[in-house]
């Protein structure tokens, strides 16, 4: 196996990561086990907002572990990541990391075999709990893996820095990582996993299924009339579906008034539900959002929306399905009861 990435800075700090402030104000941590923590570094060093990421040990029995005995103590290897949720959501942070991993693999990661490198979300508080759930629970519900999910979502534990040489691995061995990375089989899994969207039925085959202003949003990237659709008023509790797939992308719980004739939400069910897009019709530039099993239109991305996204996720009702909350066991979406209590 090799190794990944660092900020000697606030090594002292994340020591004891049994807490999700970090001292200074602004900051939080989130800590992720993926397998090979060179490999883990790069991605999350790369995100606007993200302050370090440090490469670690964590999950064990064994007191001041080392790269020679870490795994016989049961440690996982991990990233720590400081991060300013003023630009980053930890949502987005979980988006990321299982775009990083094989979340069906109960015994490793690629090449690396064994408990030490399976993955693993170590949560800081409460929150971050409910997020990794409901995050793991979309991806679920998403078929985008035909194996069940099993990365874990654990309590956070004593995080203890892996040796100087591990810290930013792929910057001070380029060469060596490209290959490590490459030859481990990770890079061309991910690519054949998320490279293109799940698209679960030709066109033929929804002009028949759908109506012809539902294949009209979702294949030709149209728009419904204002305040004349079917869910702008909804104040029902349940989520909302793709109407091609079926796929979970919205609750009624982050629904709100805009004003806009138009449903809106504050945010998807996770982040790896839906595909964000750069659209320059009508002499502007505006963020296209997609489904991202289906690839369906769904509609529109704003900065205008209420705390504590700021965001408005304009939908198109004829995009959506929508299923009660009564319902949602029988329809297949019991898991995502949790989310009204």
């Amino acid at each position: 196996m090799i190794p990944n990435i660092l900020w000697l800075g606030v090594v002292a700090s994340l020591l004891f990561g049994v807490t999700n402030s970090v001292a200074g104000g602004g900051r939080e941590t989130a800590t992720f086990a993926g397998g090979c923590f060179w490999c883990m570094e790069k991605p999350f060093e790369a995100l606007p907002g993200v302050i370090s990421v440090t490469s670690g040990y964590m999950g064990g029995t064994t007191a001041a572990p080392t790269y020679e005995n870490y795994s016989a103590g049961g440690h996982l290897e991990v990233v720590q990541v400081v991060y300013d949720p003023a630009i980053i959501s930890y949502p987005r942070l979980l988006a990321v990391f299982w775009r990083q991993i094989d979340p069906t693999d109960a015994d490793g990661q690629f090449a690396d075999r064994g408990a030490a490198y399976t993955s693993a979300i170590f949560y800081h508080d409460k929150a971050q709990q409910q997020e990794a759930e409901r995050s793991r629970t979309a991806l679920s519900m998403s078929h985008r893996f035909a194996k069940p999910i099993v990365t874990p979502i654990r309590p956070v534990m004593t995080f203890y820095p892996a040796e100087e040489y591990h810290q930013d691995y792929y910057k001070k061995n380029p060469l060596r990582y490209r290959y490590y990375r490459h030859g481990s089989g990770r890079d061309q899994f991910l690519e054949k996993v998320w490279a293109t969207p799940d698209v679960s039925a030709n066109p033929n085959d929804l002009k028949a299924r759908l109506t012809p202003l539902q294949y009209h949003v979702t294949q030709e990237e149209g728009t419904e009339p204002a305040f004349n659709n079917e869910y702008w008023d909804n104040k029902a509790a349940g989520v909302y579906v793709d109407i091609v797939s079926g796929e979970p992308l919205f609750l009624s719980t982050d629904k709100y008034k805009s004003g806009t004739g138009w449903p809106s939400f504050t945010k998807p069910i996770s982040p790896e539900a839906v595909i964000e897009r750069e659209d320059r019709k009508f002499f502007t530039v505006r963020t296209e959002i997609r489904s991202a099993k289906a690839n369906s239109h769904l509609g529109h991305v704003f900065d205008d929306g209420p705390p504590p996204s700021g965001k408005r996720y304009c939908m198109n009702s004829a995009a959506l399905r929508f299923v009660p909350l009564e319902r949602l066991e029988e329809e297949g979406f019991g898991d995502l009861r949790r989310y009204f209590k």
